[in-house]
């Protein structure tokens, strides 16, 4: 675990207030705890209180006077701006406390390691996933953590010439208001998140306030939003700005044309490989491989050792990873679809899909996926989004069963499927997982849960 003495120093002895505790801030808690530190700790559900207690917080934070704590350090899912601040921001604010995450904690110790810390709505988590391969095949000691896997703070600390890959949302983004990582990488920006800016132009700042600080800014520019962004970094001065396209040839940064990787981040644009890897097919993990390629050059790793080291990418488990193939059908677990745009991704790299789709829906539910519908044989909706979804489907002359939970939908899919004797069965939700799972990667572990039974057990 890294070492927090320097932070806790820093203090000058007051405590701190931990509300929201979650795998984060357990961490935080435990790291502060062992470094010296008095922790106050608070959570909407008293159960999570008793966890940070055991771990040697104090409880009672909604109950002290905000005025004594150093700082409040909140769990990036309490709500800080919209639709309304949770009364624990509006007491800090009140007291004049800052508010921030563990990843701005990991900043302000100043370890002295390369931080490479990558957003976007999607592909966020396969593009942290594959530059920590890539940098770890080419012998970089890499720690990888953030909004993807471990807490920043339970991770070990590399040697001095490693480094830290960290997935960051726009939710620790807004927490982290000094953080300025050494390579700051933005994939693309469709909407999401709308409850929690405001707006979409709240979203969109956000994701900007990565790029503060000097340093390299890799910039996906396939989507208007994007574009703007990179002109923001660019004008702002502080640094250096590649782009990243699937879309089309780019001076000063990296591409993806006609399948093969194109880089001209620093000479004349000249082809590295094709992108014939098939744990990143399609243009979205095209995406994912330019911007990873491109925050590894940055690193100073040559291009070959970085197209070998991608080659032995595993995929990511529930990022249109393939669970197995029974008879003719393939089965995906693209779980980590929450939205719309992210769902699209997966529907343009398959025919003859068994969709399983539905859960929380998010704002503007399944708009923009009338084009794929052609490619869907079947659908079947879970959920809290089912009624809606399939009135939405029908309407577009998709068949569809109403299968309300992810078991029932997996089992008519297989089905279904088998007795036609091929396709896709694919789970991919557009929709968050909360209403009948912990997380996405609960709801992707039943689906592939179920797969291999059946796959042991035909009927």
């Amino acid at each position: 675990m890294i070492r927090t003495d320097a932070f806790v120093k820093t203090l000058q002895g007051k405590p701190v207030a931990v509300f929201g505790i979650g795998k984060s801030n357990l961490a935080v808690v435990h790291s502060l705890v062992k470094a010296g530190a008095t922790v106050c700790a608070g959570d909407d559900n008293p159960a999570n209180i008793d966890e940070a207690v055991k771990l040697g917080a104090q409880s009672g934070l909604m109950e002290s006077d905000f005025s004594a704590y150093a700082c409040l350090i909140l769990a990036p899912g309490v709500p800080l701006h919209f639709p309304e601040p949770h009364d624990v921001v509006k007491r800090a604010r009140a007291a004049g406390i800052e508010i921030i995450c563990d990843v701005e904690i990991l900043h302000r110790l100043h370890h002295g390691r390369q931080v490479i810390a990558i957003t976007g709505t999607n592909g966020k988590s396969t593009t942290t996933t594959l530059t920590g391969h890539i940098l770890t095949s080419c012998g970089i000691e890499t720690e990888i953590g953030g909004n993807i896997g471990a807490p920043v703070l339970s991770l070990e600390m590399p040697p001095h010439e490693g480094a830290f890959v960290i997935e960051m949302s726009s939710y620790q983004v807004d927490l982290s208001p000094t953080f300025a990582p050494d390579i700051a990488v933005h994939l693309n920006l469709t909407p999401d998140h709308i409850d929690r800016h405001g707006s979409m132009e709240g979203y969109y700042q956000a994701k900007k306030n990565l790029f503060r600080g000097n340093g390299a800014a890799i910039i996906g520019v396939d989507d208007d939003g994007s574009r703007r962004m990179a002109d923001d970094v660019r004008a702002a001065g502080q640094r250096d700005v590649y782009s990243v396209s699937v879309t089309t040839p780019v001076v000063g940064g990296v591409y993806v044309l006609n399948g093969a990787l194109y880089d001209a981040m620093f000479d004349d644009a000249r082809k590295i490989a094709d992108l014939d890897i098939p744990t990143l097919a399609g243009l979205h993990n095209h995406q994912n491989a330019a911007a990873a390629y491109a925050a590894v050059r940055m690193m100073g790793v040559p291009p070959d050792k970085i197209i070998h080291a991608m080659r032995s990418f595993p995929g990511l488990a529930h990022r249109q990873y393939p669970v197995c193939k029974i008879n003719d059908v393939t089965y995906i677990n693209d779980s980590k679809a929450t939205n719309a745009d992210a769902t699209a991704r997966a529907l343009a790299c398959y025919n003859d899909i068994y969709w399983i789709v539905g859960g929380r829906p998010k704002e503007g539910g399944l708009d923009g996926l009338d084009s794929y519908m052609s490619r869907i044989r079947h659908a079947f909706v879970i959920g809290e989004a089912m009624d809606d979804f399939s009135a939405w489907l029908e309407a577009r002359d998709v068949a569809v069963t109403r299968a309300r939970v992810l078991d029932e939908a997996t089992l008519h899919a297989h089905r279904l499927a088998q007795s036609d004797g091929g396709g896709v069965v694919l789970l991919s939700p557009a929709c968050a997982s909360l209403d009948q799972f912990e997380n996405f990667e609960k709801r992707g572990d039943r689906f592939v849960e179920i797969v291999n039974f059946l796959k042991e057990r035909p009927e």
